[in-house]
């Protein structure tokens, strides 16, 4: 008999990534990125945050919404590895597992208290899709959570080179001062697939009401327009 258990959706993300597409593989990876926890309506009381801004980070567990399914593999293809090598699903942190399950450390800048969402908070490096269901939030303790002689798997076989972004002005100008910092280092990043590498197409990424297109060729993005959604 399979045993489960219910979880309780206590908040939700409020981010500039309305798909997938484009999203860092890792929290972190981009601190500029800005996004909101908004509690649940049952969870808006000041109380249950009281004490959390002492705390410089927090671990956000969550679900992969987009990727709920009822079967499973017990191996899956990490884009790291390019998309060919398959390794034990539990040596990942890839989508696609028995409980789509997630986890991301991210920067607390501040807690508002809103006077209808009740406390919001604010906080920065996160690698979740916008409206995604947050289970849980715990403060990231250094002293307990970082594990200074850790190893990195077969992460640490492979390497992330940045891109050279060329993104004009006038462009650059459309999107909200606020959130360029974190829209440059998403592009930076190359948000493609890791298996698509084609200079002449034109990819999509939507990022809070706008479209960003884009090409890359040899290492370098050129952002093409960018248009209302």
């Amino acid at each position: 008999m399979l045993e489960t258990a219910e979880m309780k959706v206590i908040a939700r993300i409020c981010s500039d990534f309305p798909t997938k597409f484009g999203i860092p593989r890792q929290s972190g990876l981009v601190p500029a990125l800005r996004a909101r926890v908004v509690f649940e309506p049952e969870y808006r009381h000041a109380e249950a945050v009281r004490g959390i801004e002492g705390f410089s980070h927090l671990w956000l567990v969550w679900q992969f919404s987009e990727a709920v399914r009822e079967d499973w593999s017990p191996t899956v293809r990490p884009p790291r590895l390019g998309g060919n090598t398959r390794v034990g699903v539990f040596a990942t942190r890839s989508p696609f597992r028995p409980n789509a399950i997630g986890l991301s450390a991210v920067k607390l800048d501040k807690v508002e208290l809103h006077s209808r969402l009740g406390p919001v908070l604010h906080v920065s490096g996160a690698d979740l899709m916008d409206g995604t269901p947050i289970f849980d939030i715990k403060p990231y303790v250094p002293y307990a959570d970082c594990i200074s002689t850790a190893t990195g798997g077969f992460t640490e076989g492979t390497k992330s080179e940045l891109l050279r972004v060329e993104f004009s002005p006038a462009l650059l100008q459309k999107i909200e001062e606020e959130n360029r910092a974190g829209l440059l280092g998403v592009l930076e990043r190359d948000p493609r697939p890791r298996y698509q590498h084609d200079p002449a197409r034109i990819y999509g990424l939507p990022f809070g009401a706008w479209d960003v297109r884009f090409t890359v060729e040899e290492g370098v993005l050129q952002v093409r327009e960018v248009v209302k959604r």
